[in-house]
């Protein structure tokens, strides 16, 4: 990974690939390579450039962003993928993800979480907007039984910790889970870091769907 993240976007719709260029413009240590308006042309894009990281819509012409998403892992399995998605298309998230997308984030994310999702991208990590988190867990059947190994791991948690777990799982950004605390939001990244690793967790949505088996948002002594 150079010192530069250098990425390269694909959106059919030119205003919204203004938009993200404006909103990373102050991110020094990012760098808008190329642009396409369509998945074949990104895959092209990506296999000439090589970037750190790709964003991808999903809904594209002549080849759409799974598809594209698909053929960059296929072909380039060191560049990371991040794809922008819109409410409503929550149906994609787990194809995308068993597809090796490194996560999710919403077209109006805000500039300073669409950096972040950049570089947790490029170092490795996984990147779920909170809000496609909730819309993920919203399109999941109730649990009925609580399997013992996902018991067994929230019981690890601390009482603040588990908090954090079920604020997350509830589609709390990291800043609305630190005000409802009253803590900072480096302090909420740093329970989340244990938090994943006790529940052995890679992402938001695998945590929160964690909890959600686990029986910690239907807890009537909870929210």
């Amino acid at each position: 990974m150079s010192e530069t993240l250098r990425v390269v976007l694909a959106d059919d719709e030119a205003l919204i690939r203004t938009a993200i260029e404006a909103v990373l413009r102050p991110a020094t240590d990012i760098e808008l390579i190329a642009q396409a308006a369509d998945g074949r042309a990104a895959v092209d894009l990506v296999l000439r450039h090589r970037p750190d990281v790709a964003l991808l819509d999903i809904q594209m012409p002549v080849m759409d962003g799974l598809a594209a998403l698909q053929e960059i892992r296929r072909l380039t399995p060191a560049v990371r993928v991040l794809v922008l998605t819109t409410f409503g298309e929550d149906a994609y998230v787990a194809r995308a993800l068993d597809a090796g997308a490194a996560g999710f984030l919403l077209k109006e994310s805000a500039g300073d979480e669409l950096a972040y999702a950049v570089r947790a991208a490029a170092a490795g990590n996984a990147y779920l907007s909170p809000k496609v988190t909730r819309q993920v867990l919203d399109r999941l059947p109730v649990a009925t039984a609580r399997p013992e190994e996902d018991l067994a791991k929230v019981g690890l948690l601390s009482d603040r910790e588990t908090e954090v777990l079920v604020l997350l799982a509830q589609g709390l950004s990291n800043a609305e889970i630190g005000r409802q605390l009253f803590v900072s939001e480096g302090t909420v990244k740093t329970h989340l870091y244990r938090v994943f690793a006790k529940l052995q967790c890679d992402n938001r949505v695998q945590a929160a769907m964690l909890a959600q088996r686990a029986g910690l948002l239907d807890d009537p002594r909870r929210g």
